[in-house]
């Protein structure tokens, strides 16, 4: 294992990491007290398509909206507040002068 100071850690830093990748394991110290380590990230593999089929359930109206009472705790509002919907309309532009 390679110990290393701030000062070279920070002008070397794309070589350190160079080194890391190929399984070198780096510590960086301050002052000679070691404060970080420089390890390989350990690859995962790919997880297979369809892993959980079969296993999951989903409601057919999961993405239907929200009664009044459940969205009003989302809202952190104590009871339900009924909301006019509005019609879309087009946005106006300025005159510029």
């Amino acid at each position: 294992m390679t110990e290393v100071n701030i000062h070279e850690a920070k002008t070397h830093l794309s070589r350190l990491l160079q080194r890391v990748a190929l399984g070198e394991e780096i510590t960086i110290s301050k002052a000679g007290v070691p404060i970080a380590r420089l390890v390989p990230v350990e690859a995962k593999g790919k997880r297979p398509l369809g892993l959980f089929k079969g296993q999951i359930w989903m409601a057919e109206d999961f993405d239907a909206p929200l009664p009044p009472d459940i969205l009003a705790g989302f809202l952190g509002d104590d009871e339900p507040v009924k909301r006019n919907a509005r019609k879309a309309t087009p946005s106006r532009k300025r005159k510029r002068a």
